[in-house]
């Protein structure tokens, strides 16, 4: 339930510290932005005026405080292909559907397949971002005039020593202001943000996609809506939840996934691409003191009186002073303790990490990582869980009936060690199956039991099935044959 009081705190929670972190995070939004448009093959304003109106949105909507939406790699990389054959307007229709898709996975509570996220997986997916986020900066770094290596050092010097002379100011802002006055007064000839591309001047327009309403058209852009809607979720649930722990605070993330929604609805008629939570811009916004709903809206609202009213002052900043923030988040988000616990951690835990950040790295797109990363999390599990079963069995007196004793999950991954475990070669009046430390979970399992039951029918023998919690007994009802249902009684030939 709303809670304005709550929502109102977060407003103001530290509104000095997020003042200052949304500016920093507006001046590092505008060479990402620029990039990202060129990654989908659209004029920079498309991804810059989708920051500005993501973010302001996002400040209202989201789930989660002080995290910063904005156009990102993640989606701009799936629309490339379809503005290069359909062009602009297809790109927004596909936006739109997108954000529709995302408020429909809100309602649905899609956001809770999020439990299914180990951590194994979350640590493989922040280092995939942040090797990407590094790989992000080899164009700046490459091709580039000598004197952009030496300044990239002394702003990495800055961003790291600076908090030990004050924390009033944050050190990537103080890099920015320092290093660019140096470099305009000097002169250095070095690159700068407005050599990467043109920036707007001016507000965005409302605007309509000029597409056809047809069949056609949804059928064109629905594959790149999914994956758009897809990606831009798993990494803006995934971010928040980072953040949530970086902070030691709750967000919610169904309210985050309707936001992602609306955020990308508006931005489409606002002339913008698609975006959805940057782990990288968050990270610098935390660490820059942001804590608020203020600093993700400042952020898009600096950028936007950067863009028209500061156009010329923002073209000046030095790229090697953006390329260390940058690089630096790249260094902060890494978790270089998943590195140390390799030779620590079970094999299988590594494994999955070290598999998540592969595919990442090598199909550029988080979603297809962390699902391989969960499929490979499920089998590593399942299997884990299946070498903890067993049976065991004991003969009575007069050796006419044996008893098994079932205990563990019994489940698609178990069910073959499970009917293996019954010598049917035995002569016996009667078997009794104890299920009393057993769980059964699916239908693989159910007909395991099936199985048991008719062959011992078919030799004669009496059996008994007995000790099933209620849970177990309600699917074997549900799913057993004839002769395996109403377990606790005796079955007679």
């Amino acid at each position: 339930m709303f809670n304005f009081a709550n929502y109102r705190a977060e407003w103001v929670r530290d509104v000095r510290a997020d003042l200052l972190s949304g500016l920093v995070v507006a001046l590092a939004l505008v060479p990402e932005a620029i990039a990202f448009s060129m990654i989908a093959g659209v004029d920079p304003k498309v991804g810059l005026y989708a920051s500005v109106v993501i973010s302001i949105v996002i400040a209202f909507l989201g789930g989660r405080p002080a995290m910063i939406s904005a156009a990102t790699a993640a989606t701009a990389v799936l629309m490339g292909s379809l503005v290069r054959d359909h062009g602009l307007n297809y790109l927004l229709a596909a936006t739109i559907l997108a954000g529709v898709l995302q408020l429909v996975a809100g309602w649905l509570n899609l956001q809770n397949v999020m439990r299914f996220v180990s951590k194994s997986v979350m640590s493989g997916f922040v280092n995939a971002l942040a090797i990407m986020i590094f790989m992000a900066q080899i164009p700046h770094l490459v091709g580039v005039p000598w004197l952009t290596y030496p300044l990239i050092a002394v702003s990495l010097v800055i961003i790291y020593l600076f908090p030990r002379l004050t924390t009033a100011i944050p050190s990537p802002l103080a890099t920015i202001l320092i290093i660019g006055v140096v470099a305009y007064f000097a002169g250095f000839d070095i690159r700068y943000v407005g050599d990467i591309g043109e920036l707007p001047n001016a507000l965005p327009n409302i605007l309509i996609p000029d597409v056809p309403l047809s069949l056609e058209t949804l059928l064109i852009i629905l594959p790149y809506s999914v994956g758009v809607a897809a990606v831009g979720l798993l990494e803006s649930l995934m971010t928040a939840q980072i953040i949530d722990e970086e902070t030691d605070t709750n967000s919610s993330k169904r309210q985050e996934t309707f936001g992602q929604g609306i955020a990308n609805i508006v931005s489409a008629f606002f002339g913008g691409m698609a975006g959805c939570a940057m782990i990288g811009q968050s990270g610098i916004n935390v660490r820059s003191g942001g804590r608020g709903r203020l600093s993700t809206f400042l952020a898009g609202f600096y950028l936007l009186v950067l863009l028209v009213a500061a156009g010329d002052l923002l073209k000046v900043i030095p790229m090697p002073a953006l390329v260390a923030i940058m690089i630096m988040v790249s260094i902060e988000t890494f978790d270089w303790r998943s590195v140390r616990n390799l030779k620590d951690h079970p094999r299988s835990s590594s494994i999955v990490m070290l598999a998540t950040v592969a595919v990442v790295l090598y199909t550029h797109n988080l979603a297809i990582g962390v699902v391989v990363g969960v499929l490979l999390s499920g089998v590593f599990f399942a299997w884990k869980i299946a070498q903890i079963f067993g049976v065991r069995s004991e003969l009575s007196a007069d050796q006419t009936t044996r008893v098994y004793h079932v205990e563990g999950q019994l489940f698609f991954a178990s069910a073959e060690r499970f009917v293996g475990a019954f010598d049917f070669t035995e002569k016996l009046e009667r078997v009794v199956i104890d299920l009393t430390h057993a769980h059964i979970w699916d239908i693989s399992s159910v007909a395991s039991i099936d199985k048991v039951v008719a062959k011992f029918r078919s030799l004669g023998t009496q059996v008994q099935i007995s000790g099933m919690n209620k849970a177990s007994a309600t699917i074997v009802d549900e799913l057993g044959a004839k002769h395996t249902k109403n377990p606790d009684i005796l079955l007679e030939n």
